[in-house]
């Protein structure tokens, strides 16, 4: 198997396989989440189209998007070990595109 250029391992949990052993610890705690009622309609690896005027320049794929209760808010989530340049430019684009802004796993990690 080839080696991700970050040093990201593939991973199962709960029958499922995630792109990192980050990503998989995060999905266990939103799962367990929802088990407690804290929010509902957990969904993996969702895409959203980067189309600008008419021409699709890509596609940015989140990892996580959810409701929280009893707000009702939906949050579109990525477990990030490490911010890349892609990453940066398609978050600034899924907020010009689609008007909210990637909530980011961990939030109190320094991330690059």
């Amino acid at each position: 198997m080839r080696r991700n250029k970050y040093g990201a391992k593939k991973t199962s949990a709960n029958g499922r396989i995630f792109d990192s052993k980050l990503e998989a610890r995060r999905a266990v705690e939103l799962q367990q989440q929802q088990a407690a009622g804290h929010l509902q309609d957990l969904e993996y690896q969702i895409p959203f189209p980067l189309v600008v005027e008419g021409y699709t320049v890509g596609t940015y794929v989140a990892d996580f998007r959810y409701t929280c209760r009893p707000s009702g808010e939906i949050v579109v989530e990525d477990a990030k070990g490490m911010r890349t340049p892609v990453y940066n430019l398609k978050k600034k684009l899924v907020r010009a595109l689609y008007g909210f802004d990637i909530q980011e796993w961990p939030v109190n990690r320094r991330v690059r």
